[in-house]
């Protein structure tokens, strides 16, 4: 039941009115090219173009925006692989709070690089061996500093959905009927937060949640009805969207307010990259483009109706994109 979820609707405007005049109001893109080629509508609401280069300063801001002045000086904690690290390094530099984030040793270069230049301190570890989580809460509890998760925190699916709110209202703006939404998921905190903004005001508009195939965890949750685990050792380009399970609070957002989940290989996220680069002009990182991925390579259902693909990040690492474009 809807009163038994993490956040409502109007928790994701509360958060839109909280944002309003710090986060970006991210274009909803449209291209005759790629409407030919799927041979229907089709908008990309590109979050590349956010503080952060995606969506997380969103939810981060949010969070952040919520502690008391009192509690300010004592800093935040976060982990994460980049995009959210980014996320909340931002929010903190505009809020004045101290910021450490955990962050694997192997992330993009460039993540790790942007987080230390947004006045982050940065503490790496081994994704093999150690576990984010627990440094984390060490690290919090020995400074007396607040957790800020990646997606399992109700301000922070909340400041998330409000791409969605902007997704309704700039539809409205383009005179399109909206049918689905495509949205990346790895630990679900995107996808449910548009998912409830959304549905709150367009019932019957299809949402969809899009993963790499190796991290299929929410579409088998979805199909089974309880959390599933990713298998160990499982591996994908899209190094934003390798959480290893669905959310204690994301998935029952996602369980009561989704379509379905859809599935697409490291190959076809490899062709989405190119061809928005090439066609439509995007630089789009692996865990951005899964979405796209799903409306190029046919997985997405067909519709009347316009579909929203949601390009969650820009944040690819350069050498990675230099091989995808060269077709190494």
């Amino acid at each position: 039941m809807a009163e038994d979820l993490a956040i409502s609707a109007a928790d994701v405007r509360s958060a839109a009115r909280l944002l309003h005049g710090h986060a970006v109001r991210t274009p909803l893109l449209e291209y005759a090219f790629l409407n030919e080629r799927i041979g229907g509508r089709v908008l990309l609401k590109f979050e590349g173009a956010q503080i952060g280069g995606s969506f997380k300063f969103r939810g981060a801001y949010n969070r952040l925006a919520r502690i008391p002045e009192a509690d300010r000086s004592k800093g935040v904690v976060a982990w994460s692989s980049g995009n959210h690290a980014q996320g909340v390094a931002a929010a903190a530099r505009v809020l004045g709070i101290p910021a450490a984030i955990v962050m694997p040793s192997d992330a993009p270069a460039m993540k790790l690089a942007n987080t230390r230049a947004l006045g982050a301190e940065v503490v790496a570890y081994d994704r093999v061996s150690e576990s984010r989580e627990v440094i984390a809460t060490a690290l919090a509890h020995e400074r007396g500093a607040v957790l800020v998760p990646s997606f399992d925190d109700p301000f922070i699916i909340a400041g998330q959905g409000t791409a969605g709110l902007e997704i309704v209202e700039q539809a409205a703006e383009a005179g399109a009927t909206i049918e689905q939404v495509l949205v990346c998921c790895g630990g679900g905190g995107l996808a449910g937060g548009i998912a409830t903004a959304i549905r709150d005001q367009m019932p019957e508009v299809d949402v969809y949640a899009v993963e790499p195939a190796a991290f299929d965890d929410t579409a088998r949750s979805l199909a089974s009805g309880k959390r599933e685990a990713v298998p160990q050792g499982a591996t994908s380009i899209c190094d934003a969207l390798l959480a290893p399970m669905p959310g204690e609070l994301t998935f029952p957002i996602n369980r009561a307010l989704l379509a379905g989940g859809l599935t697409v290989s490291d190959d076809e996220v490899r062709q989405a990259m190119l061809y928005a680069f090439e066609v439509l002009k995007l630089v789009i990182e692996p865990g951005g483009a899964v979405a796209l991925a799903a409306l190029l390579s046919g997985k997405a259902p067909k519709v009347e109706g316009a579909t929203v693909v949601v390009v969650s990040g820009a944040n690819v690492d350069p050498e990675m994109f230099a091989g995808i474009l060269s077709g190494q």
